[in-house]
């Protein structure tokens, strides 16, 4: 493929405006597949938990071919935990599809991938989807998507950018409002015009650094990056340079391209070209793969840092491996080393104890969907409650402070405002559009761990909160955590209904009779702060004198199903969570009665 008829975009938005559904149909009308052929729907999202959450997570390449051009698509992540994966593609494309929602408009992650395109000095189109969408305001958001760029910094080249108004989910687009929409024709046609063809050096010394990663039990490591000089062959010598300086050399075994979903094995690619390279060994994202007679390292991807960290330790609870594989302190080292190999937003750091390491992520759901992805591999570890990072900037002590916007009918806004400010949130901005009012925040990001369930329950579901790292400011003092105690299990045995039943009278259960327990694991949420212990395995005593009346069954309440999430954002300083493959235990840091007692004075001592 001729380098000038190559376009590499990546497509960037905030979480659900609709990237995944627009690549869809990019594919589609494209010819990729044939008129026969199966497609599941958001088809780049073929992780698992990508389809249960209906979230892009990791991001992904595909490619598509239009007329004489070759068009390279990189899905990316909506939501702001897994904004590394969209900073580290940055430097794989020319351009940026920006998808914004034509109601809800400009949010707190469109502004962080804009930002990050803009930093690359990448070509942007804008693109308006959902127009069919109900109360749709596309003059309104192009405006507020101006704003955006000018307070970024745009230069003038860059507010010269084309709009396409579409709806990714009927596949259609138009660049004038006046012009009825048939196909994603004007979309296609933007992006030839507008993004610049790949610029390098075809006869150059050969440079391509790693920015994805993907794995084959027969290949073993596969890099997938873009090639930005010279021409990479099979069979051909070349070298990396690590993040430590050392430099090493490799074969390459195979190489592979892209068309639609499928890699093909290709024999060279040069200049332009996303490829993906096997045989290189222990390699890393980051690494720049050079000409060994030419060593020039490209510049390592700088990632903003983790804001959030929990502590994940060797269960040690009485059932330790009676569920899932029993992992050493070795086994769970290795583990999570290998997962900050691919992902580079995770930052993993062991500590005094052999058996707790520190792991730092960009949030709650970055951190809960490593938590669940062990958890289906099988493994049984603790997690510990989630903490920000603090800092020492200046001599002053700073943690991290989080851009919160809020979308909430009329009739909730007074209980989500309430919340907000005893979590020492700042109000920056109020707006109010068609009954919902949208109210944005600065707020510490430790006001917001474990806000996502009060908030939902105060909405009753209908409230929508994005959050976004803003920056590091002073420290804001306590903020009050959870306000209910805990009812613990008495002893170890199995729950009866018998037991269980007068325990319904002091809180809310987590789990019914028939359930193995131990002594100091938590069964429920009390209606008090303090924590109650509760005798539920007590069994009905038995006699041999019959009751003059048939006894009357125990029946008790539903359970509340608790998520990983919702586990997660229940969780005490002094709480853990046990993670199996198929329970979820929260339990006391010290299970027995007088332990917890000791500690607690200690604390007591502590804070006097």
């Amino acid at each position: 493929m001729k380098q000038e008829n190559i376009r590499n975009i990546a497509i960037i938005a905030h979480v659900d405006h609709g990237k995944t559904t627009l690549v869809d149909k990019l594919l589609s009308q494209s010819g990729t597949f044939r008129e026969n052929e199966q497609v599941a729907d958001r088809v780049m999202d073929s992780g698992d938990l990508e389809r249960e959450k209906g979230i892009t997570i990791l991001a992904k390449n595909t490619a598509i071919t239009y007329g004489d051009y070759k068009i390279n698509i990189v899905d990316t992540p909506g939501h702001a935990d897994f904004g590394g994966e969209v900073e580290r593609i940055m430097k794989m494309v020319d351009g940026v599809l920006l998808v914004v929602d034509a109601f809800e408009g400009c949010m707190p992650q469109t502004r962080f991938v804009l930002k990050k395109a803009l930093e690359q000095k990448l070509t942007p189109i804008v693109v308006i989807n959902k127009m069919d969408r109900e109360f749709a305001r596309p003059l309104e958001v192009i405006d507020e998507v101006i704003d955006l760029f000018i307070d970024l910094g745009a230069d003038e080249d860059q507010l010269e950018f084309p709009v396409i108004f579409a709806s990714g989910i009927a596949g259609i687009a138009t660049d004038d409002l006046e012009v009825e929409a048939v196909d994603l024709k004007p979309l296609y046609k933007a992006i030839i015009e507008h993004i610049p063809s790949p610029k390098g050096d075809v006869e150059g010394p050969l440079q391509a650094q790693i920015t994805l990663m993907d794995y084959n039990d027969f290949l073993g490591r596969i890099a997938v990056c873009t090639i930005n000089r010279g021409t990479v062959k099979t069979g051909q010598m070349v070298a990396m340079q690590t993040r430590e300086g050392k430099v090493k050399q490799a074969r390459i075994s195979k190489l592979f391209g892209f068309q639609g979903l499928k890699k093909f094995e290709i024999e060279s690619a040069s200049v332009g070209e996303i490829v993906a390279i096997a045989g290189l060994g222990e390699i890393n994202v980051g690494e720049t793969i050079c000409d060994p007679a030419n060593i020039e390292p490209m510049e390592f991807l700088k990632i903003e840092e983790p804001t959030l960290e929990m502590s994940f330790m060797v269960n040690n609870s009485p059932f330790a491996g009676k569920d899932g594989d029993p992992v050493t302190s070795r086994k769970l080292s290795a583990r999570l080393f290998k997962e900050m190999e691919t992902d580079i937003a995770l930052k993993v750091t062991p500590t005094d104890n052999a058996d707790t390491f520190k792991v730092a992520g960009r949030g709650e759901l970055h951190l809960s969907i490593l938590i669940e992805t062990m958890r289906r591999e099988g493994m049984e570890f603790q997690v510990s409650k989630p903490q920000v990072v603090i800092k020492d900037i200046d001599g002053v002590k700073c943690e991290p402070y989080e851009a919160l916007t809020v979308d909430v009918p009329e009739e909730y806004m007074g209980p989500v405002m309430e919340k907000l400010g005893i979590r020492k949130g700042e109000m920056t901005n109020m707006q109010n559009f068609n009954g919902q009012t949208r109210l944005e925040y600065i707020i510490p990001a430790r006001g917001l761990v474990g806000f996502r369930t009060e908030f939902l329950t105060d909405t009753r579901g209908y409230g929508i909160m994005n959050s976004v790292f803003d920056s590091y400011r002073p420290y804001s003092g306590n903020i009050v955590g959870r306000r209910t105690g805990a009812l613990l299990v008495f002893e170890t045995g199995t729950t009866t209904a018998y037991g269980l039943f007068p325990a319904e009278e002091r809180g809310t259960l987590f789990i019914g009779a028939g359930m193995d327990v131990y002594e100091g694991m938590i069964i429920g949420e009390g209606n008090r702060e303090q924590d109650i212990a509760v005798n539920v395995c007590k069994g009905k005593n038995l006699t041999n004198v019959r009751a003059s009346s048939k006894d009357d069954t125990v029946r008790l309440k539903t359970p509340r199903d608790m998520s990983l999430e919702e586990c997660i954002a229940f969780l005490n300083d002094d709480e853990y969570l046990e993670v199996t493959p198929n329970f979820l235990r929260l339990r006391k840091r010290f299970l027995k009665a007088k332990d917890r007692v000791n500690y607690a004075k200690q604390q007591q001592q502590a804070n006097q």
